[in-house]
């Protein structure tokens, strides 16, 4: 089972900071992720801002409707464990 997302910022430049219900935290950038309809919108750092958590889909979501799988998120996130920020 994928944990949910619990708790999500907006760190800027199109990364968030994200929380999993498991403890595993890091930060993901979706600026490469903003393509098609629903996600082209949040290419405007204003409108990507606007991130919260959706507890029914245990993800983050955006006002217009566009949304991430958690799936998606937690893997990226993990693919980042360990790696060291600079």
């Amino acid at each position: 089972m994928i944990p949910r997302i619990v708790e999500a910022r907006h760190v800027g430049d199109h990364v968030l900071w994200l929380r999993f219900s498991d403890g595993v935290q890091g930060k993901v950038d979706l600026r490469g992720d903003l393509w098609g309809e629903v996600f082209e919108p949040l290419r405007d750092e204003t409108r990507f801002a606007d991130v919260r958590v959706d507890a029914s889909l245990g993800t983050v979501s955006w006002p217009n409707g566009a949304d991430f799988a958690p799936e998606y998120l937690y893997e990226r996130v993990q693919g980042l464990q360990g790696i060291q920020e600079t």
